[in-house]
């Protein structure tokens, strides 16, 4: 497993080399100029000069100082550069995307791993009682919600959420972030589609696990199908559920900007969507390289975990999923 795992990390640099390459090249060729904005139009030499600056005279340049930075191959080299630099917004002048990702994400973070666990919590039990009943009422209760959430889009549910739990009975604020009341309702909301697929695939996998001969030969020795699920059958019928939590708990922590968005509150998410409006090049980089390293980390834990959970998988032998 120690090998697999180096592995994997000795690949995460040219993984996320490609994401750069990848997101600089789209956010490029989206049109508009980054120094054009609402309310500021600067004479058309000053918007050159401003160019120059930002290196958007040359894609060529831009990247490879990009790359620089990022890299901390200029600071290696004494260029006069801070290793690990994503660079200065050009809608914030007197932001870095360092500075604003680091405001940013504990934010996002805070909710998205609030609304994963929420999600594990209420998921497990829905899909505990339909797997353990298919075919029930109550097996087909929890499958209509759970398609409910998974159909119903987070501002419909966030806005419905504020109206009645902050509007009408005024249990949480309505919107703003500051107080642990502020999180609840966000990550109430982030959690319920995440809750539906997890209840979905923890049923499904219930129902084929309780299929097999071996639970089959359990029950057959008197045990109830409770304590059949419980002994025999959860472990393996998490698995689809625990490859979904990577990518699920990448997305939750980097932030919902729909729910960042209902809600007002200043995460990751909300600069994410601002930037790929204003053309913020270096912001959307700097946001999609931080998922792209969640992403990668959260997989690779997953792997382990996979191989923790079934030993008969074998992770040297099998490389990457």
């Amino acid at each position: 497993m120690t090998s697999f795992i180096i592995r994997r990390l000795l690949q995460l640099p040219l993984v996320l080399l490609a994401v750069i390459v990848v997101t600089f090249a789209l956010v490029w060729l989206i049109p508009g100029n980054p120094m054009l904005q609402e309310g500021r139009q600067p004479p058309p030499e000053v918007v050159e000069a401003m160019n120059r600056q930002y290196q958007l005279d040359s894609p060529v340049r831009f990247l490879g100082g990009y790359l620089s930075r990022v890299t901390g191959v200029g600071w290696v080299l004494g260029w006069n550069e801070k290793p690990f630099d994503l660079g200065p917004s050009m809608r914030h002048p007197d932001w870095t995307v360092n500075e604003i990702i680091s405001a940013g994400f504990p934010i996002s973070a805070t909710i998205g791993l609030g609304a994963i666990a929420i999600a594990l919590v209420i998921g497990t039990i829905a899909g505990l009682i339909g797997g353990l009943r298919p075919g029930s009422w109550l097996d087909a209760a929890t499958q209509t919600i759970a398609l409910v959430g998974i159909s119903v889009p987070s501002f419909v549910t966030g806005s419905l959420l504020i109206v009645l739990l902050a509007a009408k009975f005024r249990i949480f604020p309505i919107a703003g972030w500051g107080t642990p009341a502020h999180a609840l309702l966000p990550m109430l909301t982030l959690s319920l589609p995440f809750a539906a697929y997890i209840a979905r695939l923890l049923r499904f996998g219930l129902v084929e696990q309780m299929s097999t001969n071996h639970l089959r030969t359990a029950l057959a020795k008197g045990l109830s199908r409770r304590q059949a699920a419980w002994r025999h059958a959860l472990k393996n019928a998490f698995l689809p559920v625990l490859s979904f939590l990577g990518p699920a708990t990448a997305v939750a922590m980097t932030g919902s900007f729909v729910v960042e968005k209902v809600f007002a509150i200043p995460g990751l998410g909300r600069h994410f969507v601002d930037a790929v409006l204003g053309k913020d090049i270096t912001l959307v980089m700097g946001v999609v390289l931080v998922y792209a390293v969640l992403l990668i980390l959260l997989n690779l834990v997953v792997d382990v975990l996979y191989a923790w959970i079934d030993p008969r998988i074998d992770l040297a032998a099998s490389g990457t999923r």
